[in-house]
C-alpha cells in the first residue's frame, strides 16, 4: 500500500471529504471540520509507514495516520463500490486523489502532531519493526513470554508489522505449532523465526501483498496480490510441504490460524 501511493508525496491537499454513507462511518480523529482546517492547503512532504499504517508526513509537521486494518484499501481511483469509501483526500499534483475504501468499516484515520505520533507510535507503544529487528532483540521480547507464538507474533506492541496471514505462513515454514507458548521455543527456533519472518515479509512484498477468496485486497494500482499461501485459508488440503499432512484451522485470541499437524506436531519435543 505505501508503495503504491507513494506518488502523492509533493501533491498538495485542495480537499478533504467524508462521503454520505449508509453504513458506519469509520474513526476520524480529529473531528472532520479541525480535520479538514488542518490538512487542506498542506503538501504531502512524505509517504511513509509505521507498521501496519501508512503515514502521510505534511508540510506542517502534522502527519495523516491510516490504519487499514482488515480490510481497508489506501487507492489513488476506482475503489471497489462507492457506498464504503469514507474518506476522500482531493489533490493538486501527480495525483488527483487519495481514497480509503473499507468494507467493514474498522479502519482508524488520524492527524497527529510529532508530538502526538511519538505519544500513540514510538517506542513503548509499538514494537520493532519485523523487517528491521534483529534476531537477538526478537528473541529477548518475546522468549519469556507465556502466550502462544502465534498470538504473540501479531501483538504490534512487541513486533510491528506481522499481520495474522503471515504469522500462520512464517510458523508453518520452521515447523512450529502455532499453540506453543513463546518460553517452549529454543534458540534455534528462534533463529529459524528470525529468518523465515523476514524471508516471508519480503516475498510478499515483492508479490503485492495478498488477495483472499472475498478478492477484498487490491493495490492502489487495482491489481490483486499474488502471494501464494502455504496454510492459510487451505483447510482440508494436502500440505504443499510434506504432502502427509491436511492443512487443519484453529481459533486463537478470535484470529484464524491455518497450520499441517503433520509439519507442525503439537506435542514435538523442543
Amino acid at each position: 500500500m505505501r508503495r503504491g501511493v507513494a506518488s502523492v508525496a509533493g501533491c498538495t491537499i485542495r480537499d478533504f471529504r467524508q462521503p454520505r454513507l449508509q453504513v458506519q462511518p469509520i474513526t476520524i480523529r480529529p473531528g472532520p471540520k479541525t480535520f479538514r482546517r488542518r490538512v487542506v492547503g498542506r503538501r504531502i512532504a512524505a509517504v511513509g509507514r509505521v507498521g501496519k499504517r501508512i503515514v502521510l508526513g505534511l508540510d506542517s509537521g502534522d502527519a495523516i495516520v491510516i490504519e487499514p486494518r482488515m480490510a481497508g484499501l489506501v487507492l489513488l481511483a476506482d475503489p471497489p463500490d462507492r457506498g464504503h469509501l469514507h474518506v476522500v483526500l482531493e489533490l493538486s499534483g501527480p495525483e488527483k486523489q487519495l481514497l480509503f475504501w473499507d468494507r467493514r468499516g474498522l479502519g482508524v484515520v488520524r492527524l497527529v502532531t510529532p508530538a502526538e505520533f511519538a505519544a500513540c507510535y514510538g517506542e513503548g507503544k509499538m514494537g520493532p519493526d519485523a523487517l528491521e529487528i534483529s534476531a537477538a532483540e526478537l528473541r529477548r521480547r518475546l522468549a519469556a513470554s507465556r502466550r502462544a507464538i502465534k498470538v504473540a507474533l501479531l501483538d504490534q506492541r512487541a513486533l510491528a508489522g506481522i499481520g495474522n496471514i503471515y504469522a500462520s505462513e512464517i510458523l508453518h515454514r520452521i515447523g512450529v505449532h502455532p499453540a506453543w507458548p513463546c518460553n517452549r521455543l529454543g534458540r534455534g527456533h528462534w533463529t529459524k523465526l528470525h529468518a523465515q519472518m523476514g524471508k516471508v515479509l519480503r516475498e510478499a512484498l515483492r508479490s503485492q501483498g495478498s488477495t483472499l477468496r472475498d478478492k477484498g485486497f487490491r493495490t492502489a494500482a487495482g491489481e490483486v496480490g499474488r502471494y501464494r499461501f502455504r496454510v492459510y485459508q487451505r483447510a482440508g488440503q494436502p500440505c504443499l510441504q510434506c504432502g502427509r499432512g491436511e492443512i487443519v484451522r484453529i481459533v486463537q485470541a478470535q484470529r484464524s490460524t491455518f497450520f499441517c499437524p503433520a509439519c507442525q506436531p503439537e506435542d514435538a519435543g523442543v
